[in-house]
C-alpha cells in the first residue's frame, strides 16, 4: 500500500487539520488543552482523531511526568511535499540560520520543544552508521561532514565543504545502535554562535523490516521565530536521510 495513503486520510478531516494547526501553534499540548479548542466535540471524539493522526505519524504522544503530551511530527508532511510538490515546483531553500536567544542548557527539565519521528526501511546498524559517518552525512545533512570518535565525553563537529565548522558539541551518551545524545552548538552565523547550546537525542527502535528514528531537540525557545528554521532544517534532514537509506540516492529538491 502507498505509505502516503494514511497521511492523506488523516488530513482529509477538518477537525484533524485543526488539531495539527493547534500543535503547530503550541506544540506539546495535553488532551485537555486540545479539547478546549473543540467544544463541540467530546473528549472521546478528540482522542479518536488524535489516534488517527498518531497512526499516520503526524502526531507523537509522549509521557512527560504524569501528563501525556502531543507533538506535531512534520516529517510526513515533508515527505508529501517531496513526492507531490517539489519535483513540480521551483526549488525552495531552508537553512539553519540566525538562531539566537535559546534557553540555557540547565533549564532543559521542561517538555521537549521539538519531537520528530520517521520510519526508515533499514537496519539499526545501518541507520546508526548514517548518523555518525561523515561520508554519509554529507549526502543528506546539508553537504556537511561529521567528525568524531563518538565516545562519551568526546567532541564532534560538522564541517562544510570549505572546511568551516557549522555545528559542534559534545557526546553525552553513545549506545550504538540504539541511542545518541549530544549537545548542539550552532556556528553557522554570528547570531547563532552567540546562542547557548541545546541538546539533541536520536533514538533508534527496530520495527519489523524498518526502524523508527525519533529525534528530540530540547532547549529551544518555542516563541522564537528562529526556531522555525531549525524545525524546517530537521524535517528536511530526516526526509533526506530516509531517501538516502531506502534508495541509495540523495534527496534532490527541485533543480
Amino acid at each position: 500500500m502507498d505509505e502516503t495513503a494514511p497521511i492523506f486520510k488523516a488530513i482529509a478531516d477538518s477537525h484533524r487539520r485543526l488539531l495539527l494547526d493547534l500543535l503547530h501553534r503550541d506544540d506539546g499540548q495535553t488532551l485537555g488543552a486540545l479539547c478546549a479548542h473543540l467544544p463541540e466535540m467530546t473528549r472521546f471524539g478528540c482522542m479518536k482523531h488524535l489516534k488517527v493522526l498518531e497512526e499516520a505519524g503526524l502526531v507523537i504522544a509522549q509521557k512527560v511526568g504524569r501528563e501525556k503530551r502531543h507533538y506535531l511530527n512534520p516529517v510526513p508532511i515533508q515527505s508529501l511535499y517531496d513526492r507531490w510538490v517539489s519535483k513540480y515546483a521551483r526549488p525552495w531553500a531552508a537553512t539553519l540560520t540566525g538562531m539566537k536567544d535559546l534557553l540555557e542548557a540547565g533549564q532543559m527539565d521542561q517538555k521537549p520543544d521539538h519531537v520528530y519521528e520517521v520510519y526508515i526501511r533499514t537496519t539499526p546498524e545501518r541507520l546508526w552508521q548514517a548518523l555518525v559517518d561523515g561520508e554519509l552525512t554529507r549526502q543528506y545533512y546539508y553537504n556537511s561532514r561529521v567528525e568524531s570518535d563518538w565516545q562519551q565525553g568526546s567532541h564532534y563537529h560538522y564541517r562544510s565543504p570549505d572546511g568551516g565548522v557549522l555545528i559542534d558539541g559534545d557526546v553525552i551518551e553513545a549506545d550504538p545502535p540504539r541511542r545518541l545524545v549530544t549537545t548542539f552548538r550552532a556556528l553557522w552565523s554570528q547570531g547563532a554562535a552567540e546562542a547557548v547550546p541545546t541538546t539533541v537525542t536520536f533514538e533508534i527502535s527496530p520495527v519489523g523490516a524498518a526502524c523508527k528514528l525519533t529525534l528530540i531537540h530540547a532547549g529551544l525557545e518555542p516563541a522564537s521565530p528562529l526556531t522555525s528554521g531549525i524545525n524546517t532544517g530537521w524535517t528536511q534532514i530526516l526526509s533526506s536521510l530516509k531517501t538516502l537509506l531506502e534508495t541509495g540516492e540523495p534527496l534532490v529538491i527541485g533543480d
